[in-house]
């Protein structure tokens, strides 16, 4: 419980129009994109590092949780406050403070929207590759606090890729700056790393010195369609034993396709069991050459519809229906679990076919799409929550689909993080020692445990999974 005393010291901290503590205000920051419900004490918005520091302090003063906050998009209930405290959100911070072209580099703060990065960086000729489907309303904090991919991640990498240093604030409220603004730097702990993907267990992020590439020449998008499931995902993995080096190869199965197939620029048969969305870039001729490469490669591994964009409004129409592909999924029922599992690319066959059989035996429609070029399969599993039994088989169907990526050797979270959903079956994947050991630093950073708690690893008095 936060005290009517500490309640007063947060207000002279942020002052009181900064300090939400209405129902209807606190409501509004009871969710995220997970399915849980937890309304929040009170919520503060500060607007600079030093107010933060201060609001820590208080937090360890009164041992109250403090639960960090972007935009709210994560999926796993990262920024849920599950054991009551003060929301602390960071959207005032919204600053880009730095482009700098000579050196490659942008200086941001962590309010500002992944989108508008990447807009600033263009105007000067550079490209920050990682890029969420929620790009446009997303933050930056929370990329870096839940290590972000995207579709470029099978060429560029993720979010921790382009994280050369930040400044954190501790639980205790000291302000630590990490990492450099150099290619390299090897001094110490790489205390950068391990706060990338934190999400928000160690610290709250208030500056994030980001790496920036040039900008490519060119670039051209591909669709290729099958009418073999299984031939599709095949085609993933010898795409990229073919050296045709493509920058983004994303898949789509029927069901998906069915939710976004009326926003595509080109008409599909019905006979189409699955999509390879794939974009080559570079210098325009090698761009062309790689292109024709491609589609050539499809036709002889069986595609049976191969398009090239004819135009960039073509491209970035097929882009955005795999961008809306996930909220275009609740067509086909009112809930969903989305899980973001990784498998061996060559495995990917194994966990579609899997998959389809659990949603089979499940009776609830499963979408698997997503990052095909780095085994990253992202799974939705729709339900309505209301209905006692599907509620049952959604949930059973994440252990059986998680238990099926272990076997093959993947992992249960490849940009999503653990969060809150994924908290119960964290055991599957990291030993009794290497989760004693995630203790003991969350000790070092954190000894009140105030900092997120009940995320990533569950405890006494946390909830394992989030209440609808």
């Amino acid at each position: 419980m936060i005290s009517p005393q500490a309640l007063q010291a947060l207000q002279k901290i942020v002052g009181p129009e900064h300090l939400l503590t209405a129902a209807a205000d606190r409501h509004c920051y009871a969710y995220d994109a997970a399915n849980g419900l937890f309304v929040p004490e009170a919520v503060a918005l500060p607007g600079n590092e030093l107010e933060i520091s201060a609001i820590l302090k208080i937090a360890n003063e009164y041992r109250f949780p403090v639960v960090p906050r972007g935009a709210g998009t994560g999926t796993t209930g990262g920024a849920l406050a599950v054991a009551g405290g003060l929301v602390v959100v960071t959207s005032r911070l919204n600053r880009i403070l730095e482009i700098d072209p000579e050196n490659f580099l942008a200086v941001v703060e962590p309010g500002v929207i992944t989108g508008q990065i990447k807009a600033a960086a263009a105007k000067v000729g550079l490209w920050y590759p990682p890029d969420p489907s929620s790009a446009n309303f997303c933050t930056i904090g929370g990329n870096v606090a839940e290590n972000a991919g995207g579709s470029a991640a099978v060429q560029y990498g993720v979010t921790r890729d382009y994280v050369l240093g930040l400044r954190v604030v501790l639980p205790t409220g000291e302000i630590i700056d990490t990492g450099v603004r150099t290619a390299k730097g090897v001094v110490g702990y790489d205390l950068t790393r391990l706060l990338v993907g934190s999400e928000g267990t160690l610290g709250i992020i208030t500056r994030i010195i980001l790496r920036l590439i040039p900008l490519p020449a060119a670039r051209q998008t591909l669709l290729s369609g099958f009418t073999d499931l299984r031939l599709a995902t095949r085609t993933v993995g010898r795409i990229l034993q073919a050296r045709l080096a493509p920058n983004a190869l994303e898949f789509l199965d029927r069901a998906s396709l069915a939710c976004v197939r009326h926003l595509l620029p080109y008409e599909l048969p019905e006979a189409m069991q699955a999509l390879l969305l794939i974009e080559v870039d570079g210098h325009p001729h090698d761009v062309q050459e790689r292109a024709a490469a491609v589609q050539a490669y499809c036709q002889e591994q069986g595609a049976t519809l191969v398009l090239l964009a004819k135009t960039p409004a073509e491209a970035e129409q097929l882009w955005q229906a795999r961008k809306v592909l996930s909220p275009a999924a609740f067509k086909l029922k009112p809930h969903k679990l989305s899980e973001d599992v990784v498998v061996p690319i060559s495995a990917i066959p194994d966990l579609v076919a899997a998959i389809e059989d659990i949603a089979r035996q499940a009776e609830l429609p499963i979408l698997c799409f997503g990052h095909a070029g780095d085994g990253n399969i992202h799974v939705n599993i729709m339900h309505d929550r209301t209905n006692p039994r599907e509620q049952a088989a959604a949930q059973r169907a994440v252990g059986e689909i998680f238990r099926v990526v272990r076997h093959l050797q993947g992992t249960l979270s490849g940009e999503h993080g653990v969060g809150l959903s994924k908290a119960p079956y964290i055991g599957l994947e990291l030993s009794e020692a290497v989760i004693a050991l995630s203790l003991r630093l969350k000790k070092a950073f954190d000894p009140n445990d105030i900092m997120n708690p009940g995320k990533i690893f569950t405890g006494p008095g946390q909830p394992a999974s989030p209440t609808p």
